[in-house]
C-alpha cells in the first residue's frame, strides 16, 4: 500500500517512512496530542492500542509500532503504578518525556445545547476532574466509559442526541463535534507526564541526556532507603519522583521507583554505579533529556498520514 502525506493543497507520496507510534485509546486521545507534539516536526502514524499491555507488546515486537507513548503520571491522580510495573518488566526503555497539560472540554452533536444533554460520557479520571463543573447541571447524569476520544466517537457513530463527552479539542475536531463548553476541570494545574517507549537495542545515546529513571529494592533494615538517598544527594543527583510498589509475592517488601536529574560535574552514571552495592535488582528504566511542558493542543492540521 502507498502511504501519502497530507499538505497544503493536498496529498504527495511520503518521502520517508513516517514513525509508527503505539498510544493507548483511539485517535483524538490525548495520548495522540502528546505524541504528536513531541515528535513535531517529524510526520507519526498513530497506532492504536486497545490497553497499556498491548501498548507495550506492539513496541516489542516491532512488527505493527516503532516507539510508543504511555502515560506515567498525573498531578491530580498521582502515579500509573501498573504502567511502573509494565516497564519494569518489558525489554523497553524510557528514551523521552513529555508534560501535557490537559483541558477537558464538552462536547455533542452539532444542534444540541448542555439543556438537550441527559448524559455525559467520559474515562472515569477524566469525570472525576471535572464533577465540579457539572453541580450547575443536576439534570445530568455522568457516565464513565473506557476512554475520552471513544466517549465521542461513539456520540458520532450512533448519533446520540441527548449525550455529551468530556475530551480534548482534537477529538471533537476528529469526530465533528461541537463544543459546548471549554476547560471544565476543577483544577487547572491538571499535567500528565508521558514517557517515549523504545526497544533497548535502538536506544541511543543522547548527549542532552539528564534525567534517569531507576527501580530497585534494598534490604528490610533500619536507613536502607536513607543511605541510598544520601549517595545520590552526594553526587548531586536532584531527585523528580520516588514512590514504591509491594512486591508481589513477598509481603511487605517494596520497590522503588526513582528519578533524578544529574546536576553536578560527576555523570549520573557514577551515581548510579555508587548505589549498586547498596540495592537490590537495579535497573536503570531509561536515560533521557529532561521534558518539557506542553500547554497547547495541537490543531488537526498538523502533517497526517493516509494509507492508501
Amino acid at each position: 500500500m502507498m502511504q501519502t502525506e497530507t499538505v497544503p493543497g493536498g496529498e504527495i507520496p511520503a518521502l520517508h517512512p513516517p514513525l509508527r507510534v503505539a498510544i493507548q485509546g483511539v485517535p483524538g486521545a490525548f495520548h495522540e496530542i502528546a505524541a504528536r507534539q513531541y515528535f513535531s516536526p517529524e510526520t507519526v502514524e498513530i497506532v492504536p492500542a486497545l490497553t497499556f499491555d498491548d501498548l507495550v507488546s506492539m513496541v516489542e515486537k516491532g512488527v505493527q509500532a516503532d516507539v510508543g507513548l504511555m502515560a506515567m503520571e498525573n498531578t491530580l491522580a498521582g502515579g500509573l503504578m501498573a504502567n511502573f510495573r509494565l516497564l519494569n518488566e518489558s525489554h523497553l526503555q524510557a528514551a523521552g518525556e513529555v508534560f501535557l497539560r490537559i483541558r477537558q472540554n464538552l462536547m455533542a452533536l452539532p444542534g444540541v445545547e448542555i439543556e438537550d444533554l441527559n448524559e455525559v460520557h467520559s474515562h472515569p479520571i477524566a469525570i472525576a476532574q471535572c464533577r465540579e463543573y457539572f453541580r450547575k447541571y443536576p439534570h445530568i447524569r455522568l457516565v464513565e466509559a473506557e476512554d475520552t476520544a471513544l466517549s465521542a466517537r461513539n456520540i458520532r457513530d450512533y448519533g446520540l442526541q441527548q449525550v455529551g463527552a468530556i475530551g480534548s479539542s482534537l477529538a471533537a475536531e476528529l469526530y465533528g463535534m461541537n463544543m459546548l463548553a471549554e476547560s471544565i476541570e476543577t483544577n487547572k494545574k491538571n499535567l500528565t507526564r508521558f514517557l517515549v517507549l523504545r526497544r533497548e537495542a535502538e536506544v541511543e545515546d543522547n548527549p542532552a541526556s539528564d534525567k534517569v529513571s531507576l527501580s530497585f529494592s534494598v534490604d528490610h533494615e533500619v536507613g536502607s532507603l536513607y543511605k541510598v538517598l544520601a549517595v545520590l544527594a552526594a553526587y548531586h543527583a536532584n531527585l523528580t519522583k520516588i514512590q514504591s510498589m509491594p512486591i508481589i509475592g513477598k509481603p511487605w517488601e517494596y520497590l522503588f521507583f526513582l528519578d533524578f536529574v544529574a546536576e553536578g560535574k560527576l555523570s549520573y552514571q557514577q551515581a548510579v554505579d555508587a548505589i549498586r552495592p547498596i540495592t537490590h535488582n537495579l535497573k536503570v528504566l531509561g536515560v533521557y533529556p529532561k521534558g518539557k511542558l506542553i500547554e497547547e493542543e495541537m490543531p488537526i492540521d498538523t502533517p497526517q498520514i493516509t494509507t492508501l
